[in-house]
């Protein structure tokens, strides 16, 4: 197993992206601490078992994130591996009609959770010689998403907070990475709280040169890969899981038929 004796904490573990990576992650021989502010992270620790705990934690607050790694090293004795994951949208509308309350609540989760995030697990990971830490950042962080300048500047500093802590922190044996999904079906298309895979004739996307939504499973991968040994030589990357959108232009879909 690929995971096997590692100790992981994944934030936004209770749903989406963060649930995969907690099923993966444990299915690879991980023991983890699910973190989520929703309340179903409950679930996701009960049904991996023993080998996980859940804890109750809003990444925006500084404290919360330290009693979230303190839970890690009291239950399992270290930190191996921490998934910053957890983040959300935002609304989409022009940049003028974004407001200050809107900026400072998706900047507060997204970028700011990050950044205690890395902050407490390098803390941790020194102590023990080492680590693998795997942000959440966003195709939206790479190119220009219309209507998405506050969730875009946020993911954007997801990246640029990955690779300077890459070089901070390589000489402690703790690699910084980031997997940067385009987009994926996740409770965030509402459509997939009723189907959890994209059922047949749903609406093909317009500029994805793999001409389909994303799945949460695979961004989990892409996360399983940075964490593991595998990529042990692999540190400051931001690695696109978005079926080429970041590319560039692709004639906005008009290559496949029926768009």
């Amino acid at each position: 197993m690929r995971l096997k004796d590692k100790v992981a904490v994944i934030t936004g573990a209770g749903s989406g992206m963060g649930r995969a990576m907690a099923e993966m992650f444990a299915a690879e021989g991980a023991s983890l601490v699910c973190a989520d502010i929703s309340g179903q992270q409950d679930d996701v620790a009960a049904a991996i078992g023993g080998a996980a705990v859940s804890v109750h934690a809003d990444v925006a607050r500084e404290d919360d994130v330290q009693a979230m790694i303190a839970t890690a090293e009291a239950r399992f004795g270290r930190i191996d591996i921490l998934c910053n994951n957890a983040g959300f949208g935002g609304g989409m509308a022009p940049l003028h009609e974004q407001t200050t309350e809107a900026w400072d609540r998706v900047h507060a989760v997204n970028l700011r959770g990050v950044f205690f995030g890395i902050k407490y697990g390098v803390i941790a990971m020194m102590k023990t010689g080492g680590g693998a830490i795997v942000n959440t950042t966003s195709a939206s962080g790479v190119v220009g998403w219309k209507g998405h300048s506050i969730y875009g500047a946020a993911k954007a500093g997801v990246s640029q907070l990955t690779r300077t802590a890459a070089l901070d922190y390589a000489d402690h044996g703790i690699r910084v990475n980031a997997v940067a999904p385009g987009t994926i079906w996740t409770g965030l298309v509402p459509a997939s709280r009723e189907h959890p895979v994209p059922p047949p004739g749903v609406r093909r996307l317009a500029g994805i040169p793999i001409d389909r939504w994303g799945l949460a499973s695979e961004i989990a991968a892409a996360a399983l890969f940075l964490a593991s040994d595998e990529a042990a030589y692999i540190t400051g990357t931001v690695l696109p899981v978005d079926g080429g959108y970041c590319i560039g232009f692709s004639g906005m879909g008009a290559e496949h038929s029926g768009t």
